[in-house]
């Protein structure tokens, strides 16, 4: 059969249908099946959000309890863990949360003998799904705390996803404001088309495999920096600056070198980035909770935002390079006690439950994702000189 040539990256390029939700670029709008998901960030709960991916609908007032009250029953550690998670939180020089993650998914997935998508009912994958939503929280959170020389704390069924979030990684009751910030970040973050993570989950799927193989896939694409490993350099790149009178100088000498300017500049949207508008206003809510140097973090970052976009539009006329959702992403959960080491553990909290929904959906499709590439290395069919 003869190949199709596409772009590079398969940019623009339709390789399925979805009724999860979609990314509309030119728009700067993208939506959770048939709702804005910045009005549901804005106006429900992550539980709520969550029950629109495993549901289709959105729960009523009945349904909100008993979801909220099964979610919080599966965040406990599982017992299988338990003995091996400080051996997996201490390994390595350097603290590796999402490869952490991926080592206890794996092990969960191993120990309750998981079975292959292809092989399971729709119940056993989406009790599969539920568990390794309402658990990945607990694991990173877990593994962050026994690195850091503490005790992991037991989540408590008296909070939310995202106020558990908070409790579990700073060992305190959360503030009211840092909650609904984080609530808000964790909704808005659940899903965003086709990325990289979640048609590796796809891929994955797409195989029979089980659903823990196709999370711990996603985990590893989304650990890239060009993904999701990106909100704690965007937030050192604000270090690097240091002043405002710095900017200029700091942006023309990278944009000089070829280099990238985390936290702006994205593959789908020409306009800004409609989660880093909603992230803005949040740290400027912050900021009114906050110590001077929190308000003095939240001005700072909002006066690169700008000198930024200005230096772009000049140096590279036509590109539409906005701010993107890890800029003011890495400000809000500064402002909200997150150590960055946990950025992008906390963009993973929710995301994967997107990635499980996508495994869902793939599951049902019984065609295998295998394209082909075109070989352009020596000419093949040469003798194979002698030993």
């Amino acid at each position: 059969m003869a190949g199709i040539d596409v772009p590079r990256g398969l940019k623009g390029v339709v390789v399925t249908t979805t009724e999860l939700g979609d990314v509309q670029g030119t728009k700067g709008f993208y939506h959770y099946r048939q709702y804005s998901a910045i009005e549901l960030a804005r106006t429900r709960t992550f539980e709520d959000v969550w029950f629109l991916f495993v549901h289709g609908r959105l729960p009523s007032a009945r349904e909100r309890g008993p979801f909220a009250a099964e979610v919080a029953r599966l965040r406990v550690l599982p017992e299988e863990l338990r003995p091996v998670l400080r051996s997996i939180a201490t390994a390595g020089e350097r603290f590796d949360p999402l490869a952490g993650l991926r080592t206890a998914l794996s092990l969960i997935g191993a120990a309750r003998n998981l079975p292959p998508l292809w092989e399971s009912a729709p119940e056993r994958r989406a009790a599969d799904a539920l568990l390794v939503g309402a658990v990945t929280p607990t694991i990173l959170a877990a593994l962050y705390r026994i690195r850091a020389g503490a005790e992991p704390l037991e989540p408590r069924a008296d909070l939310s996803t995202a106020a558990n979030w908070l409790y579990l990684v700073t060992g305190t009751d959360p503030e009211p404001a840092h909650v609904a910030a984080i609530e808000r970040y964790l909704t808005a973050t659940v899903d965003h088309g086709f990325n990289a993570s979640t048609f590796t989950a796809r891929v994955i799927a797409s195989t029979g495999a089980d659903l823990v193989s196709a999370v711990t896939g996603a985990i590893g694409a989304f650990s890239g920096p060009l993904h999701g490993g990106a909100p704690d350099r965007a937030l050192e790149a604000l270090d690097r600056i240091g002043t405002p009178d710095r900017i200029d100088s700091w942006v023309r000498t990278k944009i000089a070198a070829g280099d990238r300017i985390m936290g702006f500049g994205h593959p789908v949207y020409r306009t800004e980035d409609p989660r880093a508008v909603m992230l803005a206003e949040i740290a400027g809510d912050l900021a009114g909770h906050a110590d001077a140097r929190g308000v003095e973090l939240v001005d700072f970052a909002n006066a690169v935002h700008r000198r930024v976009t200005e230096i772009l539009a000049e140096l590279k006329p036509g590109r539409e390079l906005h701010v993107n959702v890890e800029f003011y992403a890495g400000v809000v959960m500064e402002l909200c006690g997150i150590p960055r080491s946990m950025f992008t553990p906390t963009f993973t909290a929710s995301r994967v439950v997107g990635w499980c929904a996508n495994i869902l959906e793939q599951a049902t499709d019984t065609k295998i994702i295998r394209p082909i590439a075109r070989y352009t290395g020596p000419r093949p069919g040469q003798t194979v000189p002698a030993a």
